[in-house]
């Protein structure tokens, strides 16, 4: 029995270690990528003692070549590679320990940036949520006054679909207010928080408890959203469908066969057909909070380090305007 156990915990120290050895070998790499290996990411020139890569984004301007597919799949596969993953954690690591260490101003910088790319994109998107009402008017007159079964839209060749295509299509706006506005809503703090001990504790516990729930769950939680619809999402443009196990030499010879098969069923007979949008936002919503968890770090941090008087320093929050402050947070 003894023996036995002594081979378990053999076995697990010596995966445990191998997997340490993994990870450390993986940022190595990163760095190694980030330093040497971007030119030819970008490029297709190969690094010393490393197989040639096709061009990420010449498929960008698409000519159906064969080097445009190459590029394609190429895309594709460093979008949720291993690579790709150790070369953004290398940089989030290097920026925070340059903001910790070095500069805070930079650290506070970069949380002005991504706070405000959050909030440029949901002030944006958020008129998604009047359009969506005004086309469901504008379908219920169509319907009941005007008894028409379709919505013609535009001049010479007007954009022309069943009424239902349009009904259908409303889900979009509200995918666009959903994953677009999500990193705008938490920067203004308009998400529906369940508050049992936070607001009961100090400033010093706020700013901790903040830190560990972005390290621990908005990063992790952002980070297999995004793997997990970055293949979703490409399975449902083109063919032959790419998968999360196939290597970048694999995909490169899949490339010969590649063509754009970009999905267009929809759930009834003429119903909205651009279901292929859901899967685009869905990794742009990773992104996002993925980005925003990055924020949030670090304005905790920063909080923290500054004292109880930076709390929201630096936040750009909407306001009703001068004289009606009693009146926001309330609606």
């Amino acid at each position: 029995m003894e023996a036995e156990e002594t081979v378990t915990l053999g076995t697990a120290f010596a995966a445990l270690g191998s997997g340490l050895l993994w990870v450390i070998e993986q940022i190595g790499l990163g760095f190694w990528h980030m330093l040497i290996g971007i030119l030819p990411f970008l490029s297709g020139a190969p690094a010393e003692g490393e197989k040639p890569v096709p061009p990420l984004f010449d498929w960008l301007l698409w000519t159906g070549s064969l080097e445009d597919k190459q590029s394609l799949m190429a895309f594709v596969y460093y979008g949720g590679s291993v690579e790709f993953f150790f070369m953004v954690f290398n940089v989030v690591v290097l920026v925070t320990l340059y903001g910790m260490l070095v500069s805070n101003r930079f650290l506070w910088g970069c949380v002005r940036a991504l706070e405000g790319v959050a909030n440029i994109v949901g002030r944006t998107f958020a008129w998604a949520g009047l359009f969506m009402v005004i086309q469901q008017i504008v379908i219920v007159f169509m319907q009941r006054i005007f008894t028409r079964p379709d919505i013609s839209i535009g001049f010479g060749i007007p954009l022309q679909f069943d009424i239902s295509w349009f009904a259908e299509e409303l889900k979009l706006y509200n995918a666009l207010v959903v994953a677009l506005c999500v990193s705008y809503t938490f920067v203004q703090g308009g998400h529906v928080r369940v508050d049992l001990i936070y607001s009961a504790v100090g400033h010093r516990a706020k700013r901790i408890t903040d830190m560990c729930g972005s390290l621990l769950f908005m990063i992790p939680g952002a980070i297999m959203i995004w793997m997990y619809s970055w293949y979703f999402l490409w399975r449902h443009l083109i063919v032959p469908k790419p998968s999360a196990s196939d290597t970048l030499d694999r995909l490169v010879l899949k490339a010969r066969a590649l063509r754009w098969n970009v999905e267009t069923i929809g759930f009834s007979p003429n119903g909205f057909t651009g279901y292929f949008l859901f899967k685009v936002l869905l990794v742009a919503f990773a992104g996002l909070v993925f980005l925003q968890a990055l924020a949030f770090f670090w304005r905790s941090y920063l909080e923290l380090k500054e004292g109880e008087a930076s709390a929201g320093k630096y936040l750009d929050k909407d306001t009703l305007g001068e004289g009606e402050e009693a009146f926001e947070g309330t609606h």
